[in-house]
């Protein structure tokens, strides 16, 4: 890597590395006018370029919060724009950009860095792991029925995106952070989100969902019709602060005319569609698959962070070859994580605690299929509990 150079990119070489990106993606280059929406999601001081010597790499980053068991929130960095140039690929410039980018992340003391990775074995090599899971669920509109002890719900009431987009940011605040694995999202973000559902429908609607104590739910949606005119109601965003939010909601897709499906990706393993109805069978889960990577950035403090369930404690050794500062034993009990100088119990990989973290994987699963050391029999049971989640954990944001 001696020929190459990585750095910050100024402001004016930002559009050539979204073109980068793009091109990564097979997607042609963005107009003015795309581009106008996208350089606002561009946080200043978080793209990185690589070159040798023209611009061959790039990956950018933008700051948030996670919410962790307990309820804190840690700092977060959402990576996105990974691209490298057709013809430069498996020359580790890829390489370059991740260790430059969690360098800088170590420096400015961010804990955790999530990512959606666009293929499964390229990001575990960095230390990340797939810390959350969600489903494709599709309910038939035409013979779905609530059954008669479903909460009935408040009011809702659509708006077009012209009005509904600067509801947004309040919207998904009220409703979106109660569950473990949320993040924040920050001014910079929208800009991004409101061009990619633009893109995706002509006509794309909100409904917000009001109870009691007013607005605690929304979903955004657009209609499309297949070949064979086969409606379908796709669901692009889906959130709610209570049981009667979410049944509400439900009724109010239920009504929605000229539809023959409903169609919402990537929605949390627990989330109980089924239940709603008098055929459970009506609501089909599809497919459930990776939602988001994680990488923790500061284990230390990651560690300490977090809530744990109640159980004997454990000595995990953790060892990060890319950050190798994160190396080490900790003690992970009931009343917390530190550093420790005893004996461990588990030893793993960076990547494989994120997966652990969360508590989507339980750690005698993770053991059992040789990703975890066990130097004591009895300890990734204890890690089950420990780590262990009793609802499911979800991101819920793409980008």
């Amino acid at each position: 890597m001696s020929d190459h150079t990585v750095r910050v990119l100024r402001p004016d070489e930002h559009r050539a590395a979204w073109d980068l990106f793009r091109a990564a993606l097979h997607v042609q280059p963005g107009t003015d006018e795309e581009w106008e929406r996208a350089c606002a999601v561009h946080q200043d001081g978080r793209v990185l370029g690589v070159f040798g010597p023209e611009l061959i790499g790039t990956t950018r980053s933008f700051d948030s919060e996670m919410v962790v068991h307990g309820g804190a929130r840690l700092p977060l960095a959402g990576v996105t724009g990974v691209g490298v140039r057709a013809g430069r690929t498996r020359r580790g410039v890829l390489s370059a950009l991740q260790a430059a980018q969690l360098a800088d992340f170590a420096e400015r003391g961010v804990a955790l860095a999530l990512l959606y990775a666009s293929e499964g074995a390229i990001y575990g090599r960095y230390g990340y792991g797939v810390a959350t899971l969600a489903k494709r669920v599709v309910v038939d509109r035409r013979r779905a029925e609530l059954r008669p002890d479903v909460p009935a719900g408040g009011e809702v009431t659509v708006y077009g995106v012209d009005e509904a987009a600067p509801k947004w940011p309040e919207l998904y605040s009220a409703t979106a952070m109660g569950r473990v694995a949320a993040m924040t999202r920050s001014e910079s973000y929208w800009p991004g989100y409101e061009s990619q559902v633009r893109r995706r429908a002509k006509l794309l609607q909100t409904a917000v969902h009001r109870g009691p104590d007013g607005d605690d739910g929304y979903l955004t949606y657009y209609v499309e019709e297949d070949s064979h005119d086969h409606a379908k109601l796709q669901v692009m965003a889906f959130h709610y602060a209570n049981p009667a939010a979410f049944a509400g909601l439900w009724r109010f897709l239920l009504s929605v005319d000229l539809v023959e499906e409903i169609v919402l990706p990537m929605r949390p393993l627990d989330e109980p569609h089924a239940l709603l109805f008098t055929d459970p069978r009506m609501a089909k889960t599809e497919s459930i698959d990776d939602e988001s990577w994680l990488r923790l950035v500061d284990v230390p403090a990651a560690l300490a962070a977090r809530t744990y369930g109640p159980a004997e404690p454990v000595v995990i050794e953790v060892s990060d070859r890319s950050l190798p500062a994160n190396d080490g034993r900790y003690l992970i009990g009931p009343d917390g994580a530190s550093r420790t100088d005893a004996e461990p119990a588990l030893r793993l990989s960076a990547d494989t605690l994120a997966m652990l973290y969360f508590g989507t994987w339980r750690a005698s699963a993770l053991a059992d299929t040789g990703r975890i050391e066990v130097l004591d029999p009895a300890a990734p049971e204890a890690a089950d509990v420990l780590f262990g989640t009793r609802e499911s954990v979800w991101c819920g944001t793409f980008f």
